[in-house]
């Protein structure tokens, strides 16, 4: 059974604890201007159905809630409002945020709370709202603790997501490659983060609204209703504003990283090219002394060959004259490569 805990309230105070969800349907009906408020986890289809045959929940609303993987949002069925949460907690051994799921199905006398995660608590919601007498607010009173519940334990994720930063400025210039995954990593968290967050924005101030076109000036418990929708309100601005920092600084982060990563190829090739040329310039220094051996070498093994028909043979000035060619073929080999640098 996926049936957490389930009662009915009136004025405030828990006046039945029903043991199956049948029970709870017949002591609301034996409650005048009571509130039923049923907590399910997980459920499956066929509990849902019977829940929603008995509120008249809307098919579509109890299909979200079925499959989850919704953005957080605030839907309008007729008299019922189906709000969908997205709360969060940051799992300091993982260094990771980890995002749930929440829907609510509000009407005038029952709130139904379907969870697909084990964040937030809402037995501890519940036994908060018991002890303070804020259920005498009805259901928009549960509604307001729930949320009130979920933007509280976005604080600690918030701190978590800003060590994370902090870790990756001070990991920046040390170098390493997997600075870049981490920071597209903790980018996508953040994302969700705002997925999750920014909504909110929208749906409070709705709720507000709805209030303020429902009350009457001397009501006081719905103008503390709204004071408290209006608290929650501003503590999710903040949440988003700071959301939006850290996505600005990863985004910088990630520049700064490929800028980093650009100056260190420039000075790879940079150190390449000058290997390049200095070995570019040995060639040719090698090149041209070998040149400069290689013309006198020439003369020389011709003047060598043992041929009877050689002018040279009956020339007294033969040999002076080889030495003569062969020194100034490389003098004028050498002059030539200096004019060029290469020597």
């Amino acid at each position: 059974m996926t049936v957490i805990d389930n009662a009915v309230y009136v004025d405030g105070r828990r006046v039945a604890t029903p043991v199956s969800l049948d029970d709870t349907f017949e002591a609301l009906q034996a409650a005048p201007g009571g509130f039923a408020w049923i907590g399910l986890y997980r459920p499956d289809a066929a509990e849902l159905e019977v829940v929603a045959k008995e509120f008249g929940l809307h098919e579509l609303a109890v299909e979200d809630a079925l499959t989850g993987h919704q953005r957080a949002k605030l839907d309008r069925y007729g008299d019922t409002r189906f709000v969908v949460l997205r709360p969060a907690r940051y799992l300091d051994a993982e260094e990771r945020v980890e995002f749930g799921e929440v829907h609510l199905f509000v009407g005038q006398d029952f709130v139904v709370g379907v969870r697909h995660a084990e964040s937030p608590d809402l037995g501890r919601v519940r036994a908060r709202l018991e002890s303070d007498g804020l259920l005498a607010r009805g259901p928009m009173g549960v509604l307001y603790a729930v949320l009130d519940q979920v933007v509280d334990e976005y604080a600690p994720v918030v701190a978590g997501l800003e060590n994370d930063i902090d870790e990756i400025e001070d990991e920046l210039f040390s170098g390493e490659a997997a600075v870049a995954k981490r920071i597209y990593d903790l980018s996508g968290e953040v994302m969700e983060f705002q997925r999750a967050t920014k909504p909110l924005v929208g749906v409070i101030e709705t709720l507000r609204a709805e209030l303020d076109a429902g009350s009457s000036g001397d009501d006081d418990s719905g103008l503390e209703l709204r004071r408290s929708f209006r608290d929650v309100l501003d503590h999710v601005i903040r949440i988003t504003e700071k959301a939006d920092e850290f996505r600005q600084t990863l985004q910088n982060a990630l520049s700064v990283h490929a800028t980093l990563v650009a100056q260190r190829q420039n000075e790879v090739m940079q150190s390449l090219t000058e290997t390049s040329l200095a070995q570019s310039e040995q060639t040719k220094k090698i090149s041209s002394w070998a040149a400069i051996f290689f013309a006198p070498s020439l003369v020389a093994g011709i003047y060598g060959m043992n041929f009877h028909n050689m002018p040279e043979l009956g020339w007294e000035a033969g040999y002076p004259f080889a030495i003569v060619l062969m020194i100034a073929s490389a003098s004028v080999l050498y002059l030539i490569f200096k004019s060029r640098h290469w020597l």
